[in-house]
């Protein structure tokens, strides 16, 4: 078996983007916790994975449905 030193990364697949953390999309967006926070509650689209034994839940969140969802946002802001 190979070293963990020696196994090559492999590229995604063309097209396949990995679900960020919250901290990541924070970072992403240049924003604070609490603006993502809000965003959820807001209807931002949000993966909840499943956990055990853990009392905080873990969130990811794909960029692509986050940016779709915030260009709706926006349209809905200029239409008022």
């Amino acid at each position: 078996m190979p070293k963990k030193s020696d196994r090559r990364a492999e590229s995604l697949p063309a097209g396949l983007l990995p679900l960020l953390t919250q901290r990541e999309l924070e970072t992403y967006y240049g924003v604070s916790d609490w603006t993502v926070l809000q965003w959820i509650e807001a209807g931002m689209p949000v993966e909840r994975l499943k956990t055990t034994g853990q009392k905080k839940e873990v969130r990811r969140f794909d960029l692509n449905e986050v940016k779709a969802w915030m260009a709706e946002q926006d349209q809905l802001a200029t239409a008022s």
